[in-house]
């Protein structure tokens, strides 16, 4: 039994929840898996709902979550744990403020949607939206998303107005937190932490695939890397 922990506050209404949803069955099947899952509300985490049942981490889209606290502390608690996390659309931005904040030691690693008078903040607002659009992608050569795609040029689908500040992206060219993914004009898209078991984060959202009847790439690696833990 491979156990997965969903870092969000659930909606049905939210077309990545769905997708999400369609996504753990499919890859269960393809892997012949037996897989559970649990959707943890915020607020639940912030009353010290238990991480360490769970095999691995998915940080979820949908913010402002109820309790942006607990949902950092979760990431956190993923990875100093080294359970397997996956971080898409919100689930990117958040992994990044966990790190900036505990590791970077940023005095204030703000996001623009929950303080949008803020100077700087790491997480700003799109120059362009990406909602409800696609967008080619280059993949960095050698990162582990790349070898998950088996490709250095995939298209994914967002529904995004947020992603990382601009200035904030020299930091991770020296790693281990690294760029793993740009957009059409060199824009930040997804992450990985090298020192660590499966540490990946996308402001794309893989799992809409799902809803194609298609399995997602990165969502079934999680899986496998959830199962080793």
């Amino acid at each position: 039994m491979i156990r997965i922990g969903l870092i969000g506050d659930f909606s049905e209404g939210i077309f990545a929840h769905r997708a999400i949803a369609a996504s753990l069955p499919l890859v269960a099947q393809e892997l012949a898996v037996e897989l559970r899952w649990e959707w943890l509300h915020t607020n639940a985490l912030a009353t010290g709902k238990a991480l360490d049942q769970f095999d691995g981490l998915w940080c979820t889209p949908g913010s402002p979550y109820a309790d942006t606290e607990a949902a950092l502390r979760a990431i956190r608690f993923a990875r100093e744990t080294r359970r397997p996390y996956l971080g898409t659309c919100a689930g990117f931005q958040h992994a990044l403020i966990e790190y900036a904040q505990n590791v970077w030691q940023l005095p204030v690693a703000a996001h623009a949607e929950t303080d949008p008078e803020a100077t700087d903040p790491l997480i700003a607002r799109l120059e362009c939206s990406l909602v409800e659009i696609t967008e080619a992608l280059e993949l960095t050569p050698g990162s582990r998303v790349a070898a998950i795609y088996g490709a250095t040029h995939v298209v994914e689908g967002y529904h995004c107005t947020y992603g990382l500040n601009p200035k904030y992206a020299a930091r991770l060219e020296s790693g281990p937190f690294v760029v793993a993914a740009r957009g059409a004009t060199g824009q930040v898209r997804a992450v990985e932490l090298r020192e660590h078991p499966f540490y990946m984060a996308t402001l794309f959202q893989p799992e809409r695939a799902a809803l194609a009847a298609r399995t997602p790439p990165l969502v079934r690696a999680f899986i496998q890397a959830c199962g080793a833990h």
